[in-house]
């Protein structure tokens, strides 16, 4: 049987959205010229080796064997794996070999020296971090989650 096809152009593939295809799969050979002469008739004289070859001839899988998996996505991920073990290696590869001991001006004690010296100097007064402290009570005005310590509090690790 022929259909269609896709754009109606004839060439054959097998697919869900066009189960029947502009081409028969196999040429017709005298063989199976005889078995769609013998199909025209009663389908129960047919036997279920004749039924297959003039599917064959007509169809090259079928939808079971077109739709079942192909184990692609196994390759996908493990190509995935070798990408992030890569890249975890070179991390590795790059914290002991590339990068130095941090600066001081990264410790905790540097950090609330400067924050500190921003608070004493009034800087940035309208949106900045001088604008949420109180001069008065020396502590920030309001306190969320995310506020940071009272930098004028002494901690052991000041110097």
């Amino acid at each position: 049987m022929v259909g269609f096809g896709m754009n109606g152009m004839p060439f054959y593939v097998d697919r869900n959205d066009f189960p029947f295809p502009a081409l028969r799969y196999k040429e017709t050979t005298p063989e199976i010229q005889a078995l769609y002469e013998k199909q025209k008739g009663n389908w129960k004289l047919l036997t279920k080796e004749e039924k297959n070859a003039l599917y064959r001839a007509n169809y090259c899988q079928t939808f079971a064997e077109f739709n079942a998996p192909t184990g692609e996505w196994m390759e996908i991920v493990g190509y995935g794996l070798i990408l992030c073990s890569l890249g975890v290696g070179l991390f590795i590869l790059m914290k002991l070999f590339v990068t130095t001991e941090l600066p001081k001006s990264f410790k905790p004690s540097w950090v609330r020296a400067q924050m500190r010296r921003q608070i004493d100097l009034q800087v940035n007064p309208i949106t900045g971090l001088s604008s949420n402290w109180d001069y008065e009570k020396n502590d920030w005005k309001v306190k969320t989650w995310n506020t940071p310590p009272n930098p004028f509090i002494k901690c052991p690790d000041d110097e």
